[in-house]
């Protein structure tokens, strides 16, 4: 993912395609496939991403090009993280659901392992906050 130097609450389609390194057909083609995906529109009807949607984006992106997951497998997580047990779908538990996942003992946890949970754990804000 490019950087940015600037951090915007919104970018347009195709900022987010040069940051995310997708093009704008395939962007506008996920929204159709991911539900968790739905950027809000302006007045002009130009869709606008925020920082979460492109989070959720390289997620995406990640589970369909580098894991080689197929569209309906990578629905299907996206899925389990919205309705597993550890995110239960009720509009007062959004913040609590996040801060359950948090690390016993850090210094016991190999660096990768600590990565890979917080990834998670950044992961599961977003789609909680996307309900």
């Amino acid at each position: 993912m490019k950087d940015l130097s600037i951090k915007k609450l919104y970018y347009s389609i195709s900022e987010v395609s040069k940051i995310t390194d997708i093009e704008q057909y395939v962007l506008r083609y996920w929204e159709t496939e991911f539900e968790q995906l739905k950027p809000q529109k302006n007045r002009a009807g130009n869709r606008i991403y925020t920082n979460k949607d492109i989070q959720l984006i390289m997620y995406i992106k990640e589970l369909l090009r580098d894991k080689k997951y197929t569209i309906e497998g990578a629905k299907k997580i996206l899925e389990d993280f919205t309705h597993s047990k550890a995110a239960p779908i009720s509009g007062t538990a959004k913040q609590p659901v996040v801060e359950e996942i948090e690390l016993q003992d850090e210094e016991t946890y190999k660096p990768s392992l600590k990565k890979d949970l917080e990834e998670i754990k950044s992961i599961l804000e977003l789609l909680v906050s996307k309900l």
